[in-house]
């Protein structure tokens, strides 16, 4: 899509909020970003997996708009892992095949990540995706995420997985076994 300027594309949270938007609007996103997930990702995502990502962290669920369509998605999350880090999580991350080459996952990407650093104070993020996903890990791998496992027949294809991590400061290195545990006011753990 060489004639769409890049400036022109809208990076917004996506918004629950019932007060601004109708509930058939909110429910009509919700089935339009699932649906661009369920066409550009291997794994099928109930409603309720949106919702529960949504509800708890919404400011991590970001969309890229190009006047009324979605043509990105970023879905994640951040919670405490065995109580000795804040751990960030990236669930999902699609562009509409259209769209792609004009960075837009790359700023959804830059969008998260400094989200998760900078107001979660993250230690670590990971992510799983398709090891014969090249374009992907390539992705991944330029923003620092390393590979760390391989799961074997991790999705419902079959395929296997590497699980990815990003390192954000010392605490991500050292085992949970010798960690200091967090204080029970930097927990984070869902809401709902």
């Amino acid at each position: 899509m060489s004639n769409i300027d890049i400036n022109d594309i809208v990076y917004t949270p996506l918004s629950l909020d019932t007060s601004k938007h109708s509930k058939e609007s909110i429910n009509s996103t919700i089935l339009e970003l699932k649906s661009l997930i369920d066409k550009h990702l291997s794994e099928p995502y109930s409603i309720y997996v949106y919702r529960f990502f949504l509800n708890n962290w919404p400011e991590l669920c970001l969309i890229a708009k190009y006047g009324d369509e979605i043509i990105g998605c970023i879905i994640s999350k951040v919670e405490t892992h065995r109580n000795v880090r804040i751990r960030g999580y990236i669930g999902m991350l699609a562009v509409n095949e259209q769209y792609r080459g004009l960075g837009i996952a790359k700023k959804l990407i830059d969008l998260n990540l400094n989200s998760m650093i900078n107001t979660y104070k993250c230690d670590e993020i990971i992510l799983e995706t398709e090891v014969v996903n090249k374009t992907a890990l390539k992705l991944y791998e330029n923003f620092g995420f390393i590979r760390i496992k391989r799961l074997f027949r991790y999705y419902l294809n079959k395929h296997d997985a590497y699980r990815l991590i990003l390192p954000i400061n010392e605490k991500s290195t050292i085992r949970s076994t010798f960690s200091v545990i967090l204080n029970k006011e930097e927990l984070i753990e869902s809401k709902y």
